[in-house]
């Protein structure tokens, strides 16, 4: 035997399996396992569990079944448990769907941990956590189960939600788009943490529902002190209200449908006080909502903005439009988890795996990219330069050759290490005109009314009252 094959063989050869692990390791060290307790039986673990979870949504595989036997491969070379894991994919989503709900709130929790702590450099944007909300939709396979579950046709016949759409459908004579009005879809909406570019948290459910409903119950889970950024979708006196009293800051476009009042004199006003007051909320004893009116301009047309931050000196004019713009990132989030990460329609056939197929599809996505970020981080380089093609790239290909040895300098951290976008200068390509692009009428101006007298009157015996904490900013 040669002198090289002996030292080759002393050497400890160093897989890409456990690169896989160590980033499992990391991501999943700190949750708090003890209140999710699986039969003596079982040969999952809460940790496990969670692992083949990630994995799964992590593979790309062309079929759900192919994701689930790629991955228990890699468990079971992983970890090497005393009794095999689930053999079949009915049996693998069946105690998935038993225990996903406790298994994503425990990794949630210490993710929102780890990049508070992890990311603290990019964790505030013009010394506020700002944070966007938006929703979106992803297609689902037009089966019998995601029908009933998800379509917006599934409401009983004589119900008054149930006629109001389909005298809307009658109402259509394409029929190619009653079919696609129709198909069950499924919608999301997510809290997004802008100066990291992750999501914070998110909330999905069938194809009409009400965004702003889930934005209420995202709420609770920010950190005190957030700032939030919304479009003009999340209008309404009850919403801004609920933002205020929960202890966040408001940032929101608003249009048309919009009425504001000035010179109402319920606090000393400049120039740019504004009030949402609408009359039925005055008559009933609610109290205005202060906010601070900013005029931007796209280069196209006006943008109206509104805030609840009223100091200039706290935060100008020209940050408010800044971190309003910053605010779109929330598009590229979709983008990247639609179409990079290939989630634009779903595969999951029965409904109770949709919601499987979803919430560990984004806790993937989110994990990879924490992950990546901390590497950034030690390399000192922006989280806006990060490239989620290339991290998810990264991944995949550890996944695929777990079996072969590391490639010196080429191990996944070093992989997320130079997982960037390009630094070439991008063109105007406003003038391109793709089939599917959209062209929807920007919002107007709000309605901006001079308080009436009455108006005035019932403000002023209200700010005679004990104020309540939080209806003003």
């Amino acid at each position: 035997m040669s002198h090289r094959d002996s030292e080759a063989q002393g050497r400890a050869v160093r897989l890409n399996s456990s690169c896989l692990k160590a980033a499992l390791d990391w991501l999943l060290k700190g949750v708090e396992w003890s209140g999710i307790v699986l039969r003596e039986d079982c040969s999952w673990t809460p940790m496990l569990l969670s692992a083949a979870a990630l994995l799964w949504a992590w593979s790309d595989e062309l079929t759900l079944i192919d994701r689930f036997e790629a991955v228990r491969r890699i468990m079971l070379h992983l970890f090497l448990p005393q009794r095999e894991f689930a053999g079949s994919y009915q049996a693998f989503t069946k105690i998935l769907r038993r225990w996903s709900e406790p298994l994503i709130d425990c990794v949630r929790l210490a993710l929102c941990e780890r990049m508070q702590r992890e990311l603290r450099d990019c964790w505030l944007t013009l010394g506020f956590a700002l944070f966007g909300v938006d929703g979106s939709r992803a297609e689902l396979p037009r089966t019998r189960s995601n029908e009933l579950a998800f379509s917006i046709l599934r409401h009983p016949r004589k119900s008054r939600k149930g006629r109001k759409l389909r005298k809307r459908l009658k109402l259509s004579n394409r029929k190619a788009l009653s079919r696609k009005v129709t198909s069950p879809q499924l919608w999301l909406t997510t809290m997004w943490h802008v100066g990291s570019g992750l999501p914070w948290d998110w909330r999905i459910g069938p194809a009409d529902s009400s965004e702003r409903a889930h934005m209420l119950a995202l709420l609770s889970t920010l950190p005190p002190g957030s700032m939030i950024a919304a479009d003009a979708g999340f209008v309404g006196y009850e919403y801004v209200k609920a933002i205020l009293d929960a202890g966040h800051q408001l940032l929101l476009r608003v249009g048309s449908n919009v009425r504001l009042l000035k010179n109402l004199g319920y606090v000393r006003e400049s120039g740019h006080t504004v009030y949402l007051w609408p009359d039925r909320k005055g008559s009933q004893g609610n109290l205005p909502l202060v906010l601070r009116l900013v005029v931007a301009h796209n280069g196209r047309h006006p943008v109206f903005l509104v805030t609840s931050e009223l100091s200039e000196e706290r935060l100008s004019d020209r940050q408010v439009v800044e971190l309003y713009g910053r605010r779109w990132g929330i598009e590229l989030f979709y983008r990247s988890l639609k179409q990079t990460f290939q989630r634009r329609k779903l595969r999951s056939a029965s409904a109770g795996n949709v919601e499987l197929e979803m919430n560990w599809s984004f806790v993937g996505l989110w994990a990879m990219g924490l992950y990546a970020l901390s590497q950034l981080d030690l390399a000192e380089v922006s989280p806006r330069r990060s490239s989620v093609a290339q991290i998810l790239r990264a991944f995949r290909r550890m996944m695929r050759d777990y079996l072969h040895p590391s490639e010196r300098g080429r191990t996944l951290r070093e992989r997320l290490r130079t997982a960037l976008i390009d630094d070439y200068r991008r063109v105007n390509k406003t003038s391109r005109d793709y089939p599917r692009k959209k062209h929807e009428a920007p919002p107007g101006p709000p309605r901006i009314l001079k308080a009436s007298p009455s108006q005035i009157q019932r403000a002023r015996a209200l700010r005679r009252q004990p104020s309540e904490k939080g209806l003003t900013a």
